[in-house]
């Protein structure tokens, strides 16, 4: 007899002898429903990309990546295949998570996007609230729950977060007749931060080195130098602040005089190729893949994918879109914020690695253990930025 594998296949071609690319959307709901065909995925997917899934599988954008690795205005859209029934469940735990995100309930604090593995599959939202009102956040959810589950936790008392010192000497610049690569030790008037590699803005053809905005602390750091201290002991000034997301976390400096910005992070040994998208990164997380980061202070590190598309509200009363969270507490101290997490090109590893996302500010309370910071692609899709 036919396992229940065929039999889904042979229900799913079957269908798709039915369906054609000129049907409109109602007709080919009602299509799909009438072959008994789950409407999760048929709704999500639309009916080209249906029509695409061939065994179970369809073609989802993963990364940006360059076509010429010495253009970084060669930017094109990488496709990969990945089971359709994750991606529907994904997809889902993704809309839902937005609208919880935008309901700005009292005692909400942030939450995450986990897409679950490929051969288990449940895609989950864990949710941080004030335990005075988890309560009032449980009820929402009944109304929410649609074939994701939730995981809450009661957060009694985030207490102050304290600075921290890494013992070790910073990591800086020393090679840099080829420009400057992210990793590496900059500085502010008021402090120290990890430079990242190379961010590039399309529309003005802009190349610019990039940090923490919150290096600069409680001061407005447009118009602001960013200097870089080298290994040699000389001090360079790198440029002067053009642009600041406080939100994000993030400032670009357009560069002055002859140092420029690098498509590289120091001690990764190849070159920066681009970065993730969204189901990028939650195609590395179902797969298991760790991510990697290059500071300052603590030097290399990487780490597990435990939250994506990530709400922080913890550090103000401005909730941070967008974010990604990994790895543990230990891999970020103070002067690590600015550095990019990164992971080897998938499909070339020799070649180069793509971007995550910045590394921001790490958990100080208990029960939580993790690294955030904004994602590439919420810089892309909110700035146009690239890496």
């Amino acid at each position: 007899m036919p396992d229940e594998a065929e039999n889904r296949t042979h229900r799913l071609a079957t269908l798709r002898d039915r369906l054609s690319p000129e049907m409109d959307r109602r007709t080919f709901l009602r299509t799909v429903a009438n072959a008994g065909y789950g409407l999760g995925i048929a709704s999500l997917l639309g009916v080209e990309d249906f029509l695409n899934v061939g065994s179970g599988e369809v073609p989802v954008v993963t990364a940006l990546v360059r076509e010429d690795p010495d253009d970084p205005w060669s930017i094109r859209e990488r496709t990969r295949s990945v089971p359709a029934e994750w991606y529907a469940r994904v997809s889902k735990a993704f809309e839902l998570h937005n609208h919880l995100a935008e309901m700005s309930v009292t005692g909400y604090l942030g939450s995450a996007v986990q897409p679950g593995t490929y051969d288990r599959g449940t895609a989950s939202i864990s949710i941080q609230a004030s335990a005075s009102e988890i309560g009032r956040i449980e009820e929402l959810l009944q109304v929410l729950i649609d074939g994701v589950s939730f995981d809450i936790e009661a957060i009694e008392d985030l207490g102050e977060l304290e600075g921290e010192t890494f013992e070790g000497e910073p990591r800086l610049a020393a090679d840099i007749d080829d420009g400057v690569p992210g990793g590496v030790r900059c500085q502010t008037e008021t402090g120290y931060a990890t430079l990242g590699p190379a961010l590039y803005h399309p529309d003005e053809q802009q190349t610019f080195f990039t940090t923490a905005e919150h290096a600069y602390y409680d001061t407005d750091p447009v118009g602001k130098p960013l200097s870089l201290p080298l290994a040699n002991g000389e001090t360079v000034e790198l440029g002067t602040v053009s642009y600041a997301h406080p939100v994000e976390d993030v400032v670009t400096v357009e560069p002055v005089g002859e140092l420029r910005p690098a498509s590289a992070i120091d001690g990764a040994a190849t070159q920066v190729l681009g970065q993730f998208t969204r189901a990028g990164l939650a195609d590395l997380a179902a797969r298991g893949e760790h991510l990697e980061k290059m500071g300052a202070e603590t030097g290399h590190s990487s780490g597990e994918i435990s939250g994506i598309d990530a709400v922080t509200c913890f550090t103000s009363d401005v909730c941070r879109t967008g974010q990604l969270r990994w790895g543990e507490e230990r891999d970020l101290t103070d002067g690590d914020s600015g550095s990019v997490t990164y992971h080897r090109d998938p499909e070339n590893p020799n070649d180069g690695v793509l971007i995550a996302g910045y590394n921001n500010a790490r958990t100080w309370w208990p029960g939580q253990n993790y690294v955030w910071g904004v994602s590439a692609y919420h810089l892309t899709n909110e700035y146009g930025y690239h890496f």
